[in-house]
């Protein structure tokens, strides 16, 4: 069965989630001047400061609290740009896991690959198909030879079905049973055992009488249809048999009941002697009973086997290989046609699965670089927070300062806090823009739909060219093609 390898690894890696992260929600969390100024003391060691005239008023440096302020500031924005970085690498990733260049490659790959794969499966199909409609073909000119040679062209074979069949062999088994209890109960007389010993000779005598008479005429009588003279006579001396067998044994079994009555050695010789003096000089109404029992039984094996197949020997048997070999024929093809369909059918699944994943990393990657984009700006305001957070701190300190000195405060004083601004450098390599993602997944489903008609006339062609071998392998009726 075709299993497109490709086309099933380019399904998969689209349903495969392309990133293993976790988004925040407040990524650069502001901070709090008021809070800060409090924990850091600004207004404290302002006054203090200001009180011992530090700076100095030649003072070129900011003092050492000035920088702790600075270094707090510029430190919270080290690592916001820690953050953004790593935000920024995880987009990256992102971008390339959606890898389009690698699976609009694939789609291009399978287009070919996929319906090969189908084609080497219809092949396969059609060699398993062609091998059967051979034999088909075969059977069917066996069955038409023998219909002409045997003079059968204007009727069917008889076929049993199989419980028809146990149902008859049932019957015979049950003909040997009754027979027996019925023999045992009338042999069981003269039996020294009773009716246990009557119903062991009884058996014995039904056994030959139905088995011997059922295979008489399923393998011998039988054989009076048959064409052939050397068979009939066959036939006609197995019909012989039969009169003879079913007359013969059920008079020995009725002498025997008499004789075993009244004897108790040399049993069989009063028998055998009696049958040849007297065949039908029987004394007991009974005995005649068992005799006529016995014939009737007898009839109905021959019955059950003249009738268990055909009534001409070979019909049934040469006909059931051919029903055999067309239903094997027919089960394969459909076998073969509903295997294609759910090949079919797989293949056109995950073409859809593939459109719908395109269409759905085209939506993610338009929201990663929205997220980028974003997550960019937010830096440039936090920064922006961040110098407005130093300049109010610093603001403090110095307006504390200012207050307490005795000397002229330093001239930085009047000058205001510039952060240095950290610069983002965007990765774009791995950007598509909408418009241009939006032409390439239409054109791979442009691709992707062709291939999907393409599988479907294979499969068109597929059903065509199995149904082709019957013309190939014509069957015959009556000696004209099918």
């Amino acid at each position: 069965m075709a299993k497109f390898e490709s086309l099933t690894r380019l399904y998969e890696s689209l349903r495969e989630s392309s990133h293993d992260f976790r988004i925040t929600t407040d990524p650069f969390p502001p901070l709090d001047p008021e809070k800060l100024a409090k924990s850091m003391e600004i207004e404290r060691k302002g006054a203090e400061n200001g009180r011992a005239n530090i700076p100095a008023s030649n003072a070129r440096e900011m003092d050492e609290v000035e920088r702790a302020i600075v270094e707090r500031v510029e430190s919270q924005r080290d690592d916001a740009f820690q953050i953004l970085e790593d935000q920024l690498n995880t987009y990256a990733t992102r971008l390339r896991n959606l890898d389009f260049d690698g699976h609009f490659s694939q789609i291009e790959m399978t287009n070919h690959s996929s319906v090969e794969d189908f084609q080497a499966d219809v092949t396969k199909g059609r060699d398993e198909l062609f091998i059967r409609r051979k034999d088909l073909k075969a059977t069917d000119e066996e069955l038409e030879d023998f219909r002409k040679r045997n003079g059968l062209e204007k009727r069917i074979a008889r076929v049993r079905g199989s419980l028809e069949t146990w149902l008859k062999i049932l019957f015979v088994a049950l003909l040997l049973i009754i027979e027996t209890v019925v023999n045992g109960i009338y042999l069981a007389k003269g039996n020294d055992s009773g009716l246990v010993g009557g119903i062991g000779y009884a058996f014995g005598f039904a056994f030959v009488n139905v088995i011997g008479t059922f295979l008489l005429a399923l393998f011998g009588i039988r054989q009076l249809n048959r064409r052939s003279l050397f068979l009939k006579v066959i036939g006609f001396l197995s019909l012989i048999a039969w009169i003879a067998l079913a007359i013969a044994l059920n008079l020995a079994m009725a002498h025997y009941r008499e004789v075993s009555a009244t004897a108790v050695e040399n049993v069989g010789l009063l028998v055998r002697q009696r049958l040849f003096s007297d065949p039908l000089g029987l004394a007991d109404i009974d005995s005649f009973v068992l005799f006529a029992g016995g014939v009737l039984f007898s009839t109905a094996a021959l019955l059950d086997g003249l009738f268990m197949t055909d009534p001409y020997p070979g019909y049934a048997g040469t006909y059931q290989r051919y029903v055999d070999a067309r239903d094997d024929y027919a089960t394969e093809r459909e076998d073969r046609v509903e295997a294609l369909k759910e090949i079919r059918d797989d293949h056109n699944a995950k073409i859809e699965g593939i459109i719908q994943g395109l269409s759905k990393r085209r939506k993610e990657c338009a929201a990663i670089i929205d997220a980028r984009t974003r997550m960019t700006k937010l830096f440039g305001e936090h920064q922006t927070q961040l110098e407005s957070v130093g300049r109010k701190l610093l603001a403090i300190y110095r307006e504390e300062n200012r207050a307490s000195r005795t000397e002229e405060e330093p001239k930085h004083f009047k000058t205001q806090y510039k952060m240095e601004r950290r610069r983002v450098v965007v990765d774009t390599t791995d950007d598509w823009t909408d418009k241009d993602l939006s032409e390439r997944i239409q054109a791979a489903q442009t691709e992707l739909s062709a291939q999907m008609k393409r599988i479907s006339k294979a499969f068109e062609d597929a059903v065509t060219a199995y149904h082709e071998l019957d013309h190939i392998y014509p069957e015959t009726i009556n000696g004209s093609p099918a």
